[in-house]
């Protein structure tokens, strides 16, 4: 959306002493001309914006002005905070906040108006995570590789990566970059990560955002049919929609839904303990059984060695 773009550039130029339309143009993945209009209609805002043509020029805001608040709505400006707000939840600073403050000076009413949407983005290991977001984004910014130790199902493993997007998503933090050792784009989450730091600069190569859609990153592989009991009914809809289950007419629950991974599959099932029966698929009622076996074999009383 233009107003859209339009904050970004107005961003961008309050951090920046000066950029260039071609610049602007490829950060926003529009043409030149759409930037030219945008500047065009930032001006026609009552924004002084200085260009200044030939090497070495570029767009700047004149020295020293507050933006207006006329520029935006106060609906426009809370929806802003509250995004800024939920970043500043993550990186455990007020550097968004400020960034907002920067962009309505003089509006300070539109800040405190409205503080019924809170967006909080940080996770029970807020400690640990904000350095890393913090300085994955720096990497990121000034074009730096990283290496870490990563821990993955199929074990530890040192990685070298080019870092490009930091990615919220399934409430959880995300790195996507190209991997040195694998020659191609991964996504890697924040939390398996240890031993992290910045290492030599790259030559930054196209890069898409990461296709996260559901079937693309957890494609369906076992369609799963299960009865559960009506005590779990919250935990269904919580997990999958109250549209996942019917209800029998035994009061229990008749559950549906696709998994990507059997290991995943059986533990969610067992996960229920007597509370849920794997219907379908049959050749995967042996494996929650034994996956039960093994439970109880730790447990018996002649167990211990």
């Amino acid at each position: 959306m233009k107003i859209d773009r339009m904050i970004g550039i107005l961003s961008i130029l309050l951090q920046k002493e000066k950029v260039t339309a071609p610049y602007l143009a490829e950060k926003f993945e529009v043409s030149r001309r759409t930037i030219n209009r945008d500047i065009e209609a930032l001006c026609m805002a009552g924004i002084p914006l200085v260009t200044e043509p030939g090497r070495g020029g570029g767009i700047s805001i004149m020295e020293g002005f507050s933006i207006d608040r006329a520029l935006f709505t106060s609906a426009d400006m809370q929806a802003i905070l509250a995004g800024l707000r939920g970043l500043d939840s993550v990186s455990g600073t007020n550097r968004y906040q400020q960034l907002m403050e920067k962009l309505s000076t003089g509006t300070s009413s539109l800040l405190t108006a409205d503080t019924h949407i809170l967006i909080d983005l940080s996770s029970w290991y807020k400690s640990a995570l904000s350095p890393k977001i913090e300085l994955l984004h720096g990497a990121i910014l000034s074009g730096n590789k990283v290496s870490f130790t990563y821990f993955s199902p199929k074990g530890e493993s040192l990685r070298t990566v080019e870092p490009y997007y930091l990615v919220f998503q399934w409430a959880g933090w995300y790195l996507w970059g190209w991997c040195d050792e694998r020659e191609d784009f991964r996504l890697f989450k924040l939390l398996r990560m240890t031993d992290l730091y910045v290492g030599e600069s790259f030559e930054k190569r196209a890069a898409a955002p990461p296709d996260l859609s559901a079937n693309r990153v957890f494609p369906p592989t076992y369609q799963i049919k299960a009865k559960i009991h009506p005590s779990f009914q919250w935990r269904l809809v919580e997990e999958f929609g109250a549209k996942c289950f019917t209800v029998l007419p035994d009061g229990n629950l008749l559950f549906s839904a696709d998994f990507s991974d059997r290991n995943n599959a059986v533990g969610w099932i067992a996960s229920f303990g007597g509370g849920a029966e794997l219907l379908e698929p049959v050749e995967l009622r042996e494996e929650v059984l034994r996956f039960a076996e093994d439970i109880r074999r730790n447990y018996r009383p002649d167990s211990e060695t």
